[in-house]
């Protein structure tokens, strides 16, 4: 579910809680680990904001740069984190390729959705409500731009952007499917040995009417004026 727009509707909404994750993998970074964290204030203690369960450490984070243009590019975010003590260079240098392949999450939803454990005597004055959110935005750490004493700025690219990487993975052609025969992709698992790869004889097998798993774009060059 996402932020009602009735909610964004009304005359006093109520603020909008930004949350950070940051997911890395064991292949690129010798570990697996989700953290979470915001730049926000909170109403508990320890600074945190509790989000589906989940608890986000309050830290010194800019992020910047998710709106998309009308020129057709991607957007590319600037993340800004404070390198106060060297706590990020810290973290770079045990890391095997630095943060370059993260999995980097935005999340935004209002105040009034959060976990009530979020409000004195863990009761919400509001409906709390764990599936209201905006849609999340998902990009990954493409590179480091900037490392200093103070701070240390990555830039983010959507997953298609990233370098060597092209959408759609494969060739679009119109009459030929590129599923290996009887593959996962393919899914055909019946007693005819062979397949001529053609729409018609994807149709042979597995019926008229079925939805096929032909593995081709058969609208290619299609236009009706």
């Amino acid at each position: 579910m996402t932020v009602p727009v009735s909610a964004l509707q009304e005359t006093a909404p109520g603020a909008i809680i930004e949350l950070f994750e940051l997911e890395l993998n064991a292949a690129q970074h010798g570990i697996s680990e989700i953290r979470r964290f915001h730049a926000g204030t909170s109403l508990n203690n320890n600074g945190e904001v509790v989000w589906n369960s989940n608890s986000y450490e309050r830290f010194p984070i800019e992020a910047e740069g998710f709106e998309y243009s009308g020129n057709g590019q991607l957007p590319r975010p600037k993340v800004r984190v404070s390198n106060i003590l060297n706590a990020i260079t810290t973290l770079l240098t045990n890391l095997p390729d630095g943060l370059e392949g993260a999995k980097f999450t935005r999340i935004r939803t209002l105040a009034r959705y959060i976990d009530a454990v979020n409000f004195p005597g863990g009761v919400s004055p509001y409906s709390p409500d764990p599936t209201a959110e905006f849609p999340r935005e998902v990009y990954y750490v493409d590179r480091k731009t900037i490392e200093n004493r103070n701070v240390v700025e990555f830039e983010l690219a959507a997953a298609f952007d990233l370098a060597n990487v092209s959408a759609p993975k494969r060739q679009c052609i119109a009459n030929i499917c590129q599923w290996v025969y009887k593959s996962t992709e393919c899914s055909y698992c019946g007693v005819l040995s062979s397949c001529l790869k053609t729409l018609t004889d994807c149709k042979a097998h597995f019926g008229a009417t079925a939805e096929l798993p032909f593995g081709s774009f058969p609208g290619i060059g299609t236009y009706i004026g």
